[in-house]
């Protein structure tokens, strides 16, 4: 529906209402010709033109159009699918997490909504304010439990532990390292923790009647299911409402990278370590001989002297090469690349 009516329909409804009227003050009896009034009729709907409208509450304004809501959906959806299987890794378990709904209501209804959870408040620069990541505490024992060797019982208690909070934290690092990933079509952002409650009263990210977006996950453990979700104030999003358009997501995403991008990119990359080790050979012997092995044992090899050995990043045969001497320290000597 358009949000501006043209002059045909203007110049309709004023002879509608004209027509109601009866053309003059006081007068009770519809003019000749006219249609008569149906009981419980809309005044603004006639034979002719049909008006419609939409609830609007002022109490609960829509800041996020739904072109916006729908950008903010599908990020949170490859959060869900990044998180899960973070998660699966840390817990060495099957963890699904899916996105269940998306909403715009005041802060503190939001508050009201929630009862035994754990709170994490976390920061998102260069973004300015805090967002929420709550978890119930079913959820967070279970990972727990889990995370300490447990089958992932949860645990009937509102409190944590010293010991607790560390893993607590530990989890929301993970969640917080997928939630980076998943913006950065938008935003690179740098999430951190900056602490954990247990009570929603002091959990205050923004005042009572703001308008946040609140994101609700489900999420699977085995056959126990539990909830989690994000409570982002719309302060922190405003200044990154215009890229949210979908169309202009999609469009920048097919852009040529800016030459400060690559810079950062590179930069991360170049930090990064990654493990490299030469295979020397392997051999297979009996569990008995292992037992017996001592200093000066000698061990024989499936590596021939006169082949080239296995040069392995990160675990991924990817070099052929020689060991060499270069003064007085052993060197690698690379001689051709393996085909994957």
């Amino acid at each position: 529906m358009s949000d501006i009516l043209s002059q045909a329909e203007i110049e309709a409804l004023l002879s509608t209402l004209g027509a109601d009227s009866g053309g003059g003050a006081g007068s009770s009896t519809p003019k000749a010709g006219a249609a008569p009034k149906q009981k419980g009729s809309s005044p603004r709907t006639t034979k002719t033109q049909n008006y419609s409208y939409e609830v609007y509450d002022f109490r609960r304004p829509d800041k996020l159009s739904k072109d916006q809501l729908r950008t903010l959906s599908m990020l949170h959806d490859t959060f869900a699918r990044t998180a899960g299987s973070a998660l699966s890794a840390q817990t060495r378990s099957q963890i699904n997490i899916e996105m269940i709904s998306m909403e715009q209501i005041p802060y503190d209804e939001y508050l009201r909504s929630i009862s035994a959870s754990v709170f994490g408040i976390v920061s998102l620069p260069p973004l300015n304010g805090q967002i929420v990541v709550e978890c119930e505490m079913g959820l967070i024992f279970a990972l727990i439990d889990k995370m300490l060797g447990g089958p992932g019982r949860p645990m009937e208690r509102n409190v944590l532990t010293d010991i607790e909070k560390p893993l607590v934290r530990s989890v929301l690092e993970r969640m917080l390292g997928a939630l980076k990933q998943s913006w950065e079509g938008v935003v690179v952002v740098s999430p951190s923790v900056d602490g954990l409650e247990t009570s929603s009263q002091f959990v205050s990210v923004a005042p009572p009647n703001d308008i946040v977006l609140v994101i609700l996950f489900e999420v699977k453990i085995g056959e126990m299911r539990t909830a989690m979700s994000i409570c982002i104030p719309y302060l922190v999003l405003k200044p990154i409402t215009i890229k949210l358009s979908a169309q202009k997501w999609f469009a920048s995403s097919g852009k040529r990278q800016s030459p400060a991008v690559r810079r950062l990119v590179s930069n991360q990359v170049s930090a990064t370590e990654v493990p490299c080790q030469v295979l020397l050979g392997k051999t297979t012997v009996p569990f008995e001989e292992f037992l017996e092995v001592k200093v000066g044992d000698v061990i024989k090899l499936d590596q021939m002297t006169e082949k080239d050995l296995t040069f392995m990043i990160a675990n991924v045969p990817k070099f052929k090469g020689r060991p060499m001497m270069n003064g007085k320290r052993y060197v690698f000597s690379i001689t051709e690349p393996i085909q994957q």
